[in-house]
């Protein structure tokens, strides 16, 4: 019998294997955990990660058991202090070993919920997996963690493999100038002139006095240096901001009194979806909030899915409103636009073609991307607009006359559980890396 004593380290992070390999098993609990948690936050605070709980129902845990070949083992473990070697174990009662009865409950369950912590990584990539952008053409410099380095004149300081050698002999020749330094020339003329006189042996006072210079010359070239540190130079580098995509997302929503609770909280799962997505594919992302009836505005949040309007239906201020924000706040040539729009479909019959003009010469040219979600009373048939009626609605039908280019989007849908199936058809990537096809 073989005893393995695992003596490694235990490094930071030595766990992650195994969290990813539950999270695989267990993906599907996971993520429908995720998604009811979801309807509880804002919009902003959808990718926060945090606590999600989830029944041990249909997880099948790892065990281990004896092996029935390889012979006969008998041991205590350490530690102990009930049994001795050579005892036996008496079997545990029915269903006592496994949790799933009703020991250790007053309600008759056993099993405890499992509770564990996402990253905010964990998290979006559990909601967006296979799913990409549409085309992300425009740009804009913002704000952004990751630098580039860029040269920025030179110092008197740095590392070797910095070291400017030409400034640096610049600064040693323009110094050794303006000590008078004697040059190797010089030096060299003075002992030719002292080895002239000394073989002719003629004029003794010059020959004195070229000895003398020769004296001076060596002397100011040890006292002068050929290169000073005072000359070094070294190449100067600065940090700079890295260019990085910035977006704005448009919520606009019909709040009249034909929209419920049950279509506003559809619309709002989908507006938490859609700024998931875009904030994982950009360092910046402003999103506004625009109700509509027969007038429309500007609100925060809280009014936007919860104060009360009362009044008719008339898209076109929504997407005037749209439109003034766009100019006042976020040119087109400076940011990636996307819009979503939720409304049961109702239109004022005389609203259509001002609608239809707007999205075409205003909205539509200054968007990425432009999603129209219809929503109908729960039990609906998705495929029926709303009303249950075998038309289509008049916002229905005037958004599939303009659609062109693929840059308007259209779906239905009447329950929570057709969210996430439509919000993955919008932004599904094709074989031609497209978004899907509007179709009804």
């Amino acid at each position: 019998m073989f005893t393995i004593v695992d003596r490694r380290l235990n490094p930071s992070g030595k766990s992650l294997a195994n969290r990813q390999r539950f999270l695989r098993r267990a993906k599907e609990q996971v993520m429908r955990a995720v998604r009811d948690a979801s309807a509880k936050r804002g919009i902003r605070d959808i990718d926060m990660g945090g606590d999600i709980t989830i029944a041990p129902d249909g997880i099948r845990e790892p065990t281990l058991r004896r092996s029935s070949t390889g012979g006969h083992r008998n041991y205590v473990v350490p530690g102990n202090k009930e049994f001795m070697s050579g005892d036996k174990i008496k079997r545990p009662p029915q269903g006592g070993g496994g949790g799933g009865g009703n020991q250790g409950a007053d309600d008759g369950d056993g099993q405890d919920e499992f509770r564990f912590v996402l990253s905010r990584e964990e998290f979006i990539d559990l909601f967006l997996e296979d799913l990409e952008l549409p085309d992300l053409a425009k740009r804009k410099l913002a704000v952004t963690d990751a630098m580039d380095w860029h040269r920025a004149g030179y110092s008197v300081a740095g590392s070797p493999a910095n070291l400017n050698l030409v400034r640096t002999m610049r600064n040693s020749l323009a110094r050794r100038m303006a000590l008078h330094r004697p040059t190797g020339d010089e030096i060299k003329a003075l002992r030719q002139e002292i080895d002239d006189l000394e073989r002719t042996g003629r004029d003794r006072d010059r020959l004195e006095q070229a000895r003398l210079a020769l004296a001076e010359a060596l002397k100011r070239t040890q006292r002068i240096p050929y290169i000073d540190p005072v000359d070094v130079r070294y190449n100067r580098f600065t940090a700079t901001p890295r260019p990085s995509a910035q977006a704005v997302m448009f919520c606009l929503m019909d709040v009249s009194g034909s929209m419920t609770e049950h279509m506003k909280d559809l619309a709002k799962r989908f507006y938490m979806l859609l700024y998931l997505f875009l904030s994982r594919r950009y360092k910046h992302v402003d999103v506004v909030f625009i109700r509509h009836t027969h007038k429309a505005a500007e609100v925060d949040e809280e009014t936007f899915f919860y104060s009360a309007e009362t009044g008719g239906t008339v898209v076109s201020t929504a997407l005037e409103e749209m439109a003034r924000v766009i100019k006042e706040r976020y040119p087109p040539a400076e940011w990636n636009i996307y819009a979503a729009q939720a409304s049961d479909g109702d239109n004022a019959l005389s609203d259509n073609t001002k609608t239809a003009q707007l999205m075409t010469d205003f909205i539509l040219p200054d968007c990425q991307y432009y999603a129209y979600l219809e929503v109908g009373q729960e039990g609906m048939s998705p495929g029926l607009p709303y009303g249950g009626g075998p038309r289509e609605t008049d916002l229905w039908r005037t958004y599939k006359q303009i659609n062109a280019g693929g840059l308007l989007a259209m779906r239905r849908v009447t329950e929570r559980k057709e969210i996430y199936p439509v919000f993955r058809e919008l932004f599904a990537k094709d074989k031609a890396g497209q978004p899907a096809e509007v179709s009804a």
